[in-house]
């Protein structure tokens, strides 16, 4: 597998890894006390740590990859079984 597939499959997986990850972040306002601001939706969030979601997506998405490139290289998931040409 080339370095740019692989790069590929990683961006892939992911931005794929970002709907797992978002949802476990959504304390609410109410949540920590904080009072809204002007215009707030009452259900989105008080406080947004980008940097903290980005690195839980990070070692999620390295954790998936690194599953899938074992599997791809001990031949657990062979390109032409999963596309019918065997």
């Amino acid at each position: 597998m080339s370095w740019t597939s692989m790069l590929a499959i990683y961006a892939l997986v992911w931005s794929i890894s970002a709907f797992f990850v978002l949802p476990f972040h959504g304390r609410r306002p109410a949540d920590d006390a904080v009072p809204l601001i002007a215009g707030q939706e009452p259900g989105a969030p008080s406080q947004v740590r980008l940097g903290r979601i980005a690195l839980q997506i990070t070692i999620l998405s390295a954790l998936l990859f690194a599953l899938f490139y074992i599997a791809f290289t001990q031949g657990w998931a062979d390109p032409n079984v999963i596309a019918g040409r065997a």
